[in-house]
């Protein structure tokens, strides 16, 4: 099997990929994409993933040939189909990992980010959008607690790509001035997750390359025989 060429930097996008394509166990090759330095804009990168954001990757072994796929969810979900695994047994098993997986992509990975920004890299302190967005990632943070509340992961009684997607971001929540306090369904699941060498070994891949390492493996408080 020919490597699935990985266009990667560690962040919680880039994870997703790289904790996706170690679980399925597919071969890759990591092609660097510092998206400080703006390797996302060069004109090659672009052919690829038109939006200029990492991660994208390339399938030499695809439906009919060679295929391009950029956008973390989609990666998730193609990976899912063409390995049959980590995707639900059955329509309604699949529509509940599709619902959490675009919950993630919509919600998660956007208000984080937005706290993400405003609270370590937006050049003014701006009370409101901090405000805003620590709100509104606590807000989601809670309704994934109640999910997991009668759920052992995300979308059921299976780990899946749903999974894969949330918890990069869900990692992250001591730099988004989340609490787990009143989350112990959530704190569960980071630690279940994390346990999988799996997601170990894609949430390590070039971690050295972090500018930011405040936030050094995040989970020091639940993890921390793992900082």
């Amino acid at each position: 099997m020919t490597p699935i060429d990985l266009y990667y930097w560690p962040t919680p996008n880039g994870w997703k990929a790289s904790i996706a394509l170690e679980e399925f166990g597919l071969p890759y090759e990591v092609h660097q994409i510092n998206i400080g330095k703006g390797d996302q804009f060069a004109p090659d990168f672009l052919r690829i993933a038109p939006n200029n954001r990492m991660p994208a990757i390339v399938d030499h072994d695809g439906p009919d040939g060679a295929i391009s796929v950029f956008e973390s969810g989609a990666i998730l979900q193609y990976l899912a189909r063409k390995t049959g695994m980590f995707y639900g047994e059955g329509e309604r098993e699949r529509v509940a990992v599709e619902e959490w997986l675009m919950w993630q992509m919509g919600g998660v990975g956007p208000m984080a980010g937005q706290t993400h920004h405003f609270l370590k890299y937006a050049p003014e302190d701006i009370a409101y959008a901090k405000d805003r967005y620590r709100s509104e990632t606590a807000r989601l943070y809670g309704v994934l607690d109640r999910r997991l509340a009668e759920n052992e992961y995300v979308a059921g009684d299976s780990y899946t790509i749903a999974d894969m997607a949330i918890w990069p971001w869900a990692s992250l929540w001591q730099g988004q001035e989340q609490t787990l306090d009143d989350k112990p369904n959530l704190a569960r699941w980071l630690k279940t997750v994390w346990a999988r060498p799996a997601v170990r070994r894609g949430r390590g891949l070039l971690a050295d390359l972090r500018g930011d390492r405040s936030d050094t493996w995040v989970v020091r408080d639940l993890f921390p025989d793992h900082v």
